[in-house]
């Protein structure tokens, strides 16, 4: 069956994180994607990631987790003929993705005017800290500057621990998502060509709307809540036997199935937990009475009951445990690449998160080597072994 993005050939120009993301959303939807990699050097993630070995070999972890199916080659844009051999690439091509800080590209003379006049319907994605303009266009930024500079720092953790980064590389992660969204929606347009913003500080307050909009509408102060859900109770992370379970018991109906599970009915006579408005007031208190039967069993044994009688519940899993389970583990949410080049062994990858028509979208090949495709795509634009060769001993590719 045909993808959904088949016969699109996307230039992804990016580093590390946000842009590869991006662009593995891409190839896994369909698209060609060709990483026009650094003459010599690489994405920057080839370098990075928990094994050192990999790393020396330019085949790092952060590199594999999200380069899988793409195409690699190498241009050096400093030179006038990597320039011109970059052109030539992108009339071939339907976008480029590129996450350099803003101007770089233009004072390279391959920006989004200088390109748009080689393919006139050319999508160019760029993506970058703050955005294309503002008093912060030129500040560098990183995952990390970005958390802190869009509040999530300010209501991670609890009174104690905040502010507090989050676990993973979220601004980097939903910067990515949202370029290729973006990217995906210019796809559908006609005529195509236009040039796509995206500011990763922009794309993580979006995704904030109920903080934001409880500031600004209700007037209400962002805070750390912990691992408590402030709009509701009892509604958070508690304490059972071995670890803990989240419980969302939102709706009254649940509140009522939960207790008297539990066999704590009694809980509903009491004032302080008549309604909900009063239960999320005194939640401290009844996290405690919920709290002294849930230690008394297994955390997964309770959340099979409760789910089963319709209170949402889970067991707090870790990364490992998570991916072992069937629901993760049966549904091919990971692809295996065998005695990957490069790597030397058999490696394990994410796809998407997607299905479509009950399957998950996967890539044939794994995460390529630095420059591995020189020889197919420049020679398929036209240039003989021996431009290749004098090309390479000049250092342009």
């Amino acid at each position: 069956m045909p993808k959904p993005l088949d016969g699109v050939r996307v230039l992804d120009l990016t580093n590390v994180l946000a842009g590869p993301f991006c662009c593995h959303q891409l190839v896994h939807l369909g698209a060609e994607v060709i990483k026009v990699e650094a003459a010599g050097r690489g994405d920057l993630a080839r370098q990075l990631g928990g094994d050192p070995e990999l790393n020396e070999r330019g085949m790092g972890v952060s590199f594999l987790a999200q380069n899988a199916g793409k195409k690699s080659v190498t241009v050096n844009l400093k030179h006038e003929q990597g320039k011109a051999l970059f052109r030539r690439l992108v009339e071939t091509a339907d976008v480029v993705v590129e996450n350099f800080r803003p101007g770089v590209m233009d004072r390279l003379g391959v920006g989004y005017e200088a390109l748009k006049s080689v393919r006139p319907d050319l999508i160019y994605c760029a993506i970058s800290g703050f955005g294309q303009d503002g008093p912060w266009v030129h500040r560098p930024a990183y995952d990390q500057i970005i958390q802190g500079a869009s509040g999530v720092m300010s209501i991670t953790g609890d009174a104690e621990s905040a502010p507090l980064r989050v676990g993973y590389p979220v601004a980097d992660t939903v910067g990515g998502m949202t370029a290729a969204f973006a990217i995906a929606a210019a796809l559908n347009a006609r005529p195509r060509g236009t040039f796509i913003d995206i500011s990763m500080l922009e794309s993580v307050l979006a995704t904030m709307g109920w903080v934001v909009s409880n500031h600004l509408i209700a007037g209400m102060a962002p805070q750390p809540n912990g691992n408590e859900n402030p709009t509701s109770a009892p509604s958070g992370a508690f304490e059972a036997g071995g670890g803990l379970i989240n419980i969302a018991a939102n709706k009254d109906e649940q509140w009522l199935q939960l207790t008297d599970h539990l066999g704590l009915a009694e809980l509903r006579d009491r004032p302080e937990y008549a309604t909900r408005e009063d239960r999320k007031k005194n939640r401290a208190a009844l996290k405690q009475d919920l709290e002294q039967v849930l230690k008394t069993r297994p955390a997964r044994d309770w959340a099979k009951e409760l789910n089963r009688i319709g209170v949402p519940a889970g067991a707090v899993l870790s990364v490992p445990e998570v991916l072992a389970m069937p629901q993760i583990a049966d549904r091919g949410f990971l692809s295996s690449f065998s005695d990957v080049p490069g790597v030397g062994r058999d490696i394990e990858v994410v796809t998407t998160g997607i299905k479509l028509d009950g399957a998950a979208p996967a890539v044939d090949e794994p995460p390529p080597r630095l420059g591995q495709d020189n020889g197919s795509v420049w020679r398929e634009i036209g240039l003989s072994d021996g431009e290749l060769n004098e090309l390479r001993r000049g250092g342009t590719i």
